[in-house]
């Protein structure tokens, strides 16, 4: 009985697993800036601010960068990813909303008339993942 009871406590704890992702951003073009990650889980707020799920940044360094982000539960997400060349810690866009600085996304490239969609760009997490993404 006493171990029953212990298996129903440590229920919660298993289903609500957290992971860490690990993002490695390659062709990273100069060490000025940081790398800005957004991660998302879903259609509708798909590169929308307000829908962040979890987002991070490191210095930029010329080449490659790791930055991992921690306690993601498991399920499916889409990563967003810029340059901030110029530290302002935000995109910077021209007149027409076209970003000036690099942007990258999980399994997807930019396309010829804007960014791509969510699905093309999602993948899933069910333990510590490591994803690669190329500027």
């Amino acid at each position: 009985m006493r171990r029953l009871l212990l298996c129903f406590l440590w229920l919660p704890i298993g289903l609500m697993a957290q992971s860490t992702l690990s993002v490695k951003v390659y062709n990273v073009p100069s060490s000025e800036g940081k790398i800005q990650v957004a991660v998302y889980d879903s259609d509708e707020t798909f590169l929308k601010f307000e829908g962040v799920v979890k987002s991070g940044s490191t210095k930029a360094e010329k080449g490659t960068v790791v930055l991992d982000i921690d306690d993601i539960p498991q399920g499916e997400y889409a990563i967003a990813i810029f340059h901030d060349e110029n530290g302002n810690d935000k995109l910077d866009t021209n007149w027409l909303g076209i970003p000036k600085e690099k942007v990258a996304f999980s399994n997807a490239k930019m396309r010829a008339f804007g960014p791509p969609k969510y699905e093309d760009c999602a993948f899933s997490i069910t333990s510590d993942e490591k994803i690669n993404i190329y500027f």
